[in-house]
């Protein structure tokens, strides 16, 4: 690789979340590679975790309220990617869950997309977003449909131009061929498992962390322990929904508001299960309760299929409702002893940083030893 020129596209750099861990762990395999996104406005405390780079920015960065309205720029994006002058490199590596991966390439250049998710909201999530957004109906909701028409046909569109898809689930893998009708191999994103470290002894409460917005259903893990007022359940994180989850708790529901990470990783090493209930992508929070040796009680849908082994690290419900999360806790509750903390901080190493590394660089030196053909 060190005679290949690279360029690495990821959407925007604003803060430091699940996809700028991946933008890190493959600057670091590839340092000297040049770095783009639609707009940069990373804090400088930030900054060491992509290198110090200076990325290369769209004129999404130059335009009015950018910084924190940068999303409402969403028509725009694909006319801005598509500025990107990448045709100076031998390899491009998109990381996207929106445009990133429409970036211009050539027939000689290797075009590698990282993909979180195709844009929900432009497809599977696209009803539902019209709702939550009050887009349903009126002359906002007819420009807004035009423009998500537009946006899906030029999304299957560049995603006919990516080279070879890697996807972060199988989960994600399905909806790429949905969606695309194209493969895609699966790739699990960087988890940094030595944060974590086992604990064996565990207190007698449950845990869920999360930022408190609807699809995450902290909503209803709270009511599910509500009808189970023998059980503890300690509560960490903040959000829109904080105050209606609050109304919700009973006395054997604590919640702590947002935690510091060595807090919250505190929480879950003591924690005897973490429970999660959202339909996600891939899901980082399981894997990082894991690492502690907590095992979790996870919605059985999405990415979580990939890091949670029923029955060995955790259980899964099939429902997300009351009644099958309190039938899940009853179930465990029957079954605890079974569960081993080093087993199952055993199986979170295998999400590592490290182990991300190594399976990325094998694939992509795989795929410039083969050509630049598409599979």
């Amino acid at each position: 690789m060190l005679d290949k020129k690279i360029a690495l596209i990821h959407e925007w750099l604003v803060t430091y979340a699940g996809s700028e861990s991946v933008v890190e762990q493959i600057l670091a395999l590839y340092p000297q590679s040049d770095l783009f996104t639609l707009v940069d406005f990373l804090p400088d405390s930030q900054r060491p975790l992509i290198q110090n780079k200076t990325a290369t920015t769209s004129f999404i960065q130059k335009l009015p309220w950018a910084k924190k309205k940068y999303r409402s720029y969403l028509p725009l994006m694909p006319l801005a990617v598509e500025q990107f002058d990448v045709s100076a490199y031998d390899v491009v590596i998109s990381s996207s869950h929106a445009v990133a991966k429409g970036v211009l390439t050539g027939p000689n250049q290797l075009h590698i997309c990282y993909c979180h998710s195709p844009m929900r909201y432009a497809w599977d999530l696209y009803h539902q977003y019209l709702n939550e957004s009050g887009l349903k109906t009126g002359f906002g909701g007819a420009i807004a449909k035009l423009i998500l028409h537009y946006i899906r046909l030029w999304d299957y569109q560049s995603a006919q131009r990516v080279d070879h898809f890697v996807a972060n689930s199988r989960y994600i893998a399905r909806r790429i061929k949905k969606v695309y009708g194209r493969e895609a191999h699966v790739i699990h994103p960087p988890v940094n498992t030595q944060q974590f470290a086992l604990c064996q002894q565990k207190d007698n409460y449950y845990l869920t962390a999360s930022r408190m917005v609807p699809y995450k259903k902290i909503n209803l893990i709270v009511e599910a322990f509500a009808t189970m007022p023998d059980k503890r359940l300690v509560v960490a994180g903040d959000g829109p929904d904080f105050e209606k989850i609050k109304r919700l708790a009973t006395p054997n529901i604590e919640l702590v508001g947002y935690q510091s990470n060595d807090a919250l990783v505190a929480y879950m090493q003591k924690a005897k299960a973490f429970i999660f209930a959202a339909e996600e992508d891939f899901g980082i929070m399981p894997v990082e309760a894991q690492a502690c040796g907590t095992p979790v009680l996870a919605y059985g849908k999405g990415g979580v299929l990939d890091s949670v082994i029923d029955q060995k690290t955790g259980l899964f419900f099939d429902r997300q409702d009351v009644t099958s999360l309190t039938e899940c806790v009853q179930r465990f509750e029957r079954t605890a002893d079974q569960f081993d903390p080093f087993i199952i901080h055993q199986h979170a190493q295998t999400f590592s940083n490290e182990n991300f590394r190594l399976a990325f660089e094998h694939y992509v030196a795989d795929k410039i030893r083969e050509g630049f053909s598409r599979t």
